[in-house]
């Protein structure tokens, strides 16, 4: 089975290489494909990509993991959505576009909506099988050496991480600075600070001449260390405080959309900082996300990637090896402006 890991952004390199592992240990070929706009020193050393589309038609794959919302509609191979996020109530979520055959789930809550979705239009099909990205969340790690290279004059081990969404209707980040600041300053907690890949320059800036002995912006690429790390998160409405949860740690959020939260949410920062100091205060005594981990991701073995490279397998077996999906002339109008190529006329037709 060839494979193509279809990115089209950074942080889609970390959701992919799980699977890119879990190929590697099958021995089964694969290729990223990796646009200009993307630095390719973030892969692995000696991956194979290419920055060509047209590569990938002539590459002729039998699956495409995509992490995105597209796909280019004349590839062959199983279009296999894995998602980029588990925030369920971000527009366009459960939206169709048309361009998968497969959508791989992270749990019940998800694959009963999709499940749903997958009666009525009946071109896709639906397996639940994890979040490959979520496979290292469970491994362990050593908190104080890791903890020494990032806050190595720290007064205590208590780590509250500031994650906020790009978002700009969402975003927190400008209302909550000075709270962040001077619960820094007032407290013995550090506050680890991770932006999104798309955050404001500008607003990075600013965080930048805040930084302290406790007050620290990761430049990490992969979130998922930073969360093992911390005891809580704060953020907003954004998709990483589901990842948390299933740590079984508390999260506190500014402004959330969510539909139901599963987390202590305010619209008063004042309110919010005194909830955060408090919870820490009484060890987050009244936090129990059970309920949550097993609607949103009941999976903690760390074998998602092992169960997607299956469900695309079995997929084939069942199916075949698709040539290509059928779109409306819209949509592949679409496509093309974004990816600049169609390997003939024919295929607009």
């Amino acid at each position: 089975m060839r494979s193509v890991l279809f990115c089209n952004w950074p942080y889609a390199i970390g959701m992919l290489s799980p699977i890119a592992d879990e190929l590697s240990k099958r021995n089964l070929e694969y290729i990223w494909y990796i646009p200009t706009s993307i630095d390719v020193q973030l892969l692995a050393e000696n991956e194979k990509f290419t920055q060509s589309v047209k590569d990938l038609h002539e590459y002729n794959p039998c699956a495409i993991f995509v992490p995105g919302n597209q796909v280019p509609w004349y590839l062959s191979g199983v279009k296999t959505q894995i998602f980029h996020g588990m925030a369920a109530e971000k527009k366009g979520h459960f939206r169709i576009r048309d361009y998968f055959d497969l959508y791989l789930t992270q749990g019940p809550y998800f694959t009963k909506r999709f499940e749903s979705l997958a009666a009525k239009y009946k071109n896709f099909s639906v397996t639940q099988t994890g979040w490959a990205k979520l496979d290292a969340l469970f491994l362990k790690i050593d908190k104080n050496v890791e903890l020494d290279n990032i806050f190595p004059k720290r007064l205590s081990d208590k780590i509250l991480l500031y994650a906020p969404t790009f978002s700009p209707s969402l975003c927190s980040a400008k209302n909550l600075k000075k709270s962040l600041k001077d619960l820094s300053e007032t407290s013995d907690l550090n506050v680890l600070v991770k932006f999104h890949d798309k955050m404001d320059s500008d607003i990075i800036a600013e965080y930048q001449k805040l930084e302290s002995v406790n007050f620290k912006i990761s430049n990490e690429k992969n979130i998922t260390k930073l969360m093992q790390l911390s005891d809580a998160m704060l953020s907003d409405t954004s998709s990483v405080v589901y990842e948390f949860l299933l740590l079984g740690k508390p999260v506190f959020t500014y402004k959330s959309k969510a539909e139901k939260t599963y987390w202590y949410n305010s619209n008063k920062p004042k309110k919010l900082f005194n909830c955060i100091k408090s919870s820490f205060e009484t060890n987050f005594s009244n936090f129990t996300p059970q309920d949550f981990i097993n609607s949103y991701h009941p999976y903690q073995d760390g074998l998602s990637a092992k169960r997607n490279v299956d469900a695309v397998l079995e997929y084939i077996e069942k199916e075949g090896v698709p040539l290509q999906r059928k779109l409306p002339l819209h949509r592949k109008v679409k496509l093309y402006k974004s990816f600049k190529y169609v390997p003939s006329f024919k295929s607009w037709f």
